[in-house]
């Protein structure tokens, strides 16, 4: 995900601008999760933190790894519907700046690119393969992420504006959006290993930016609150997962078999 985090935190920022809050406390953040503007020596300098860049590739990994699993296998099973329906969600809060500002063509394509998986991704999984899909097992009730989530955005945020808004509520959100995929693995039972590839290159992708915010506050003195405890609250739900990930999938097992809910 390098130039999807360089690109969505850039894109955040642009809100500013447009939405008339001052967003100059949280300063240029990570293309995955700001809203001010930037400026082109701004820009090259974010592109220049490795953590950032690594991360980035990371996370379109994760994405392309989950949309070419349910393509070429012509199915769904052991996806989770609701957490791709919720990442779209995240995308389209956090990329609403597209339709007011454009801080450079790069940022604008990947900014396209991710909302054009994420839909695709949910597109495959309720239509084209819809078939496939275990909506028995992707049962986790959205409403107890999305409703909290809502609530927290209106009153922890940066600027009391549409877009700081929105902004803020796909940071919240995102943290909180594997949990379905979490919840359907643990309740089958089991997961595929090209499942576990997805949710290993998503959680390391998240990891490397709690590096990239470590990096940043120990070079600039930059810190966003809401940002790093939401990417702090992200990892630990993959902690279990990556403990499991490295000791059986890596072993060779094909498939990875979890605790089943008590």
């Amino acid at each position: 995900m390098d130039y999807f985090l360089v690109t969505a935190h850039f894109s955040a920022h642009a809100f500013t601008p447009q939405s008339g809050c001052n967003l100059s406390a949280r300063g240029n953040t990570d293309f995955a999760e700001t809203g001010s503007h930037v400026t082109a020596t701004e820009y090259q300098n974010n592109t220049m933190n490795i953590f950032r860049l690594a991360g980035d590739v990371s996370h379109l990994v994760a994405i392309v790894i989950l949309f070419m699993k349910i393509w070429r296998s012509k199915s769904c099973a052991g996806i989770s519907g609701k957490s791709q329906v919720l990442f779209a969600l995240v995308f389209t809060t956090r990329y609403l700046d597209l339709f007011t500002s454009v801080i450079s063509i790069y940022n604008t394509v990947m900014k396209v690119v991710f909302l054009a998986l994420a839909y695709a991704t949910v597109y495959l999984i309720y239509m084209r393969f819809r078939s496939t899909f275990d909506s028995e097992s992707d049962s986790f009730r959205v409403e107890f992420l999305l409703v909290p989530v809502a609530g927290l955005s209106f009153l922890e945020n940066y600027a009391f504006a549409p877009l700081e808004i929105l902004w803020t509520f796909s940071i919240y959100l995102e943290s909180v959006a594997i949990l379905p995929q979490l919840f359907m693995i643990t309740k089958t039972g089991e997961a595929e290993s090209i499942t576990t590839h997805y949710l290993f290159f998503l959680g390391l992708y998240r990891a490397l930016y709690l590096a990239n915010w470590v990096w940043r506050y120990h070079t600039e003195g930059f810190f966003d609150q809401i940002a790093v405890v939401s990417g702090v609250v992200q990892t630990i739900f993959y902690c279990d997962f990556f403990y499991l990930y490295v000791t059986r999938v890596l072993r060779g097992s094909g498939k990875m078999s979890l605790p089943m809910p008590i």
